[in-house]
């Protein structure tokens, strides 16, 4: 069997999300798909997280296992003539056997974007909100999630109560530009709705109805307030995967904001020691 780590971006639009399912267009089987016309044989495709329906992303990661042999540019070259428009396959890296694109995922950033303008051309890919919005109030509070803290007031139940809710986040920002409110947030993994839930309670303190306080207190106690905030998924992004060694660069003014014209992609560098290394702004 031979492997390669594929990264790809995809419009979330129109798809039921990264993860392949009954009767339901997603991302995954129409990957599977193409890799299986491409190459003539049983494929077999995972992604190193599964994005909910009609979420975006900027540079996903997924292995492909299969039984035939190409140079890594023609399999990029061969997915992109079958794939439709809506996916693009970035780049493609022969690896080991034992790479597995979940797995070894170290963390994961994800960007929300929120228009502060109403938008024709952008409306698939933000939140278009006409009420004046407090940043500084918003940028405060966002602070509140990062670190180590339960999440259970920020999940969907239907994850499964087998499943943790403790996550570790890494780094959080948000800053505005040209008419954008972006929200960044860097963890170890994130739980189903996780990051929705958290931007629809950060616009309800920058609408001012509700404090850090409030915040603080959704982290300490189970609340089914964040549920009944959960922010649309045409605003959220994965924006990168990282592995052991990889570096996050600063989300940088206009280099965070994946709107045509305006955003470029985030670049991953290797740190001398092996490590990944994480930067906040203003650091």
């Amino acid at each position: 069997m031979h492997k390669y780590k594929i990264t790809l971006e995809y419009d979330g639009t129109g798809y039921r999300g990264w993860q392949a399912q009954k009767n339901a267009r997603s991302v995954q089987e129409t990957l599977i798909k193409a890799a299986a016309q491409l190459t003539g044989t049983d494929v077999d495709i995972q992604g190193a997280g599964r994005t909910d329906a009609g979420v975006h992303a900027l540079a996903q990661v997924a292995h492909l296992e299969t039984k035939k042999a190409m140079e890594p540019r023609k399999v990029m070259e061969g997915l992109n003539d079958i794939l439709p428009a809506g996916i693009n396959i970035i780049r493609v890296e022969r690896v080991s056997p034992q790479f597995h694109a979940r797995h070894h995922a170290r963390s994961r950033s994800y960007v929300y974007l929120i228009s502060k303008h109403r938008t024709a051309f952008g409306k698939r890919y933000v939140w278009w909100i006409s009420d004046h919005l407090d940043c500084r109030a918003m940028a405060e509070a966002a602070q509140l999630f990062s670190g180590f803290h339960d999440f259970a007031s920020f999940a969907d139940k239907r994850g499964g109560k087998e499943t943790s809710t403790l996550v570790q986040v890494e780094l959080v920002e948000l800053l505005e530009e040209n008419g954008l409110i972006v929200f960044r947030i860097v963890g170890s993994h994130f739980l189903w709705k996780m990051v929705r839930r958290i931007v629809g309670v950060l616009v309800e303190v920058g609408r001012g109805n509700l404090s850090s306080r409030d915040v603080e207190g959704m982290l300490h106690d189970p609340s089914d307030i964040p549920a009944r905030l959960t922010a649309p998924p045409s605003g959220l992004f994965l924006e990168q995967v990282l592995y052991e060694g990889d570096t996050l660069q600063p989300a940088g003014s206009t280099q965070a904001v994946p709107v045509p014209g305006l955003w470029k992609p985030p670049k991953i560098e290797r740190s001398g020691s092996g490590k990944r290394r994480t930067r906040q702004k203003g650091k």
